[in-house]
């Protein structure tokens, strides 16, 4: 963050007291949904609201998700294991490793092995190095339409509350094992799988392999078991938006008042004045799809992939929420952050029982452009245990502090590098590598993104993408599991409704670069995998 108007702003008169000191502003916002019956372990889908947070990119410190949701494995009540940590997580969002940001936010899956030793966001998205991937392998490729960045999934750029459909449900693709990677510790069949909702795309994209979650005991036997790959999820699931960052700055005035400024943070409003962030909070059982699959992959009438309403469970928000938003300098401990006024222009707003957002304090907020800017300045005082932030009009806040002058830019940083796969390695070892053998049937094709890069990819054969040739599969399973995709890509499109579709709102777009046409002949089977994302050195990102 810069503060380039500063200088000048404390050139103007010696009344200000000191330069503002730089802070953070940072929390959680919480939903509160009614319990789910335990049965419907089969997964969730939601509809998050897609919004420019921020009105300027604030620079690779931000982090910070829309409204989302954790999916954790399920175990018998008081049965958790201690000490032990995986689940789904991503959604809506910007991360501290994002290259190439813009002020829409990206989509990623944010699958986290145990206690964070491994972590997929997408197909060749993850942690590690492609010497040692933690991750990196650990989502495969589904659909044939769509083209998944390594830098996260793209919303069409300029989207302002527009609601992003997702989610997670078990496929029958794998079988379970008793060994993995030859050692003897078991892997689940949970095939994780991905869809999606959106104005332009829908259906089924991609999937975490089990062998994601049970590699975990390769080196702690002691979980085998007690992860996604194995067991169903837990339906009662948090319901939050987390920020781990938002640019702002506090200043004393010449009496010692404190005053604080955050960057202006906005949500969308709609044309009556309030604000939907989720919609229609769903959990499946097994029933919904995966019992109808299992029996056509196994001879049986096809499936449509249209989710069953009789495996489904439509949850519904309580009445209330919160906010443990915070203004705080570096370092303050958990307990010691003084806490924001949010119930002073925010209050929970449910139109319907399967809706929920907010209605604005019209004397706090303003209104622009599909948008409600929140306040911007608070002065700190009595309320809570540690004092609060209380939201206050510019007029309000003395010059002394120098606050009005600040103006939160979006920072000058050092490009990014790419991101690359092997696929371009001229080695030996890269020849005998899974991105080159048996390698690609098409390509190198390029989409050009609104986000202001440019992605490289070919087209390999379903079964043989280096996510599945890293998959602890046999031969022989994997082609198994390429009959069971052709059917597949032969009876699911991209165009209609997997998805119970939202009943309030408009879908968002994904940016159309990502939408692709197989080439003639690869039609069924093939999958288009990114190979490279850099900057287009052409193009300026989109807003």
């Amino acid at each position: 963050m810069r503060f380039p108007a500063l200088l000048s702003a404390l050139l103007l008169g010696s009344s200000l007291s000191a330069a503002p000191e730089k802070v953070d502003m940072a929390g959680y916002l919480l939903v509160p949904t009614e319990r789910v019956p335990e049965s419907y372990n089969a997964g969730f889908s939601i509809y998050a609201a897609a919004w420019p947070l921020l009105d300027r990119y604030p620079g690779h410190r931000f982090q910070t998700g829309l409204f989302g949701t954790w999916m954790h494995p399920q175990y018998e009540e008081g049965k958790k294991p201690k000490d032990l940590y995986n689940d789904i997580e991503g959604g809506l969002g910007w991360w501290r490793d994002t290259r190439f940001p813009t002020e829409t936010p990206k989509f990623i899956m944010g699958g986290v092995g145990v206690n964070f030793h491994d972590i997929a966001n997408g197909p060749a998205y993850g942690r590690g190095t492609w010497e040692d991937p933690r991750g990196l392998y650990g989502v495969a490729q589904l659909t044939p339409w769509l083209l998944f960045p390594p830098d996260g999934l793209n919303l069409k750029q300029g989207v302002k509350g527009e609601l992003f459909g997702y989610g997670y449900l078990p496929m029958p693709f794998a079988r379970p094992k008793t060994k993995t990677e030859g050692k003897d510790v078991p892997t689940g069949d949970n095939c994780w799988t991905l869809f999606l909702n959106s104005a332009n795309f829908k259906g089924p994209v991609c999937f975490f392999t089990p062998n994601f979650w049970a590699r975990s005991a390769l080196r702690n036997p002691e979980v085998a078991g007690q992860m996604l790959d194995s067991r169903g999820s837990d339906p009662n699931k948090h319901f939050q938006m987390e920020t781990q960052y938002v640019p702002a700055a506090q200043a004393k005035d010449d009496r010692g008042g404190t005053y604080a400024r955050v960057a202006p943070t906005s949500f969308p409003v709609g044309a009556d004045g309030t604000t939907v962030v989720l919609h229609r909070l769903t959990c499946y059982d097994r029933t919904a799809l995966y019992d109808g699959v299992k029996a056509w992959f196994e001879g049986g009438p096809a499936v449509s992939g249209a989710i069953r309403p009789q495996g489904s469970f439509l949850q519904k928000f309580r009445p209330n929420g919160g906010s443990t938003w915070s203004i705080f300098k570096q370092g303050t401990k958990r307990e010691a952050k003084p806490g924001l006024a949010w119930k002073e222009f925010a209050t929970p707003h449910s139109p319907d029982p399967s809706t929920y957002g907010y209605k604005w304090n019209d004397a706090l907020v303003t209104r622009e452009g599909g948008l409600v800017t929140l306040p911007q300045y608070y002065r700190f005082g009595p309320g809570g245990k540690n004092g609060q932030w209380t939201p206050v009009r510019p007029s309000e806040v003395p010059a002394a502090t120098g606050l009005a002058a600040l103006r939160f830019e979006r920072p000058q940083e050092k490009p990014q590098p790419p991101r690359e796969t092997p696929v371009g390695g001229q080695t030996s070892a890269a020849a005998q590598s899974s991105w080159k053998t048996p390698g690609p049937k098409a390509g190198p094709f390029r989409a050009l993104l609104g986000d202001g890069s440019v992605v490289t990819y070919y087209w390999y054969r379903f079964a043989d993408q280096p996510a599945l040739l890293n998959a602890d599969m046999t031969a022989e399973e994997r082609e198994a599991l390429q009959a069971r995709v052709e059917k597949l890509h032969r009876a699911w499109t991209k165009d209609r409704d997997y998805l119970a579709p939202p009943t309030v709102g408009k879908l968002a777009d994904l940016d159309p670069a990502q939408l692709v046409t197989p080439p003639k002949g690869l039609e069924v089977g093939y999958v288009p995998i990114a190979t490279r994302q850099e900057t287009d050195p052409d193009r300026t990102p989109g807003r």
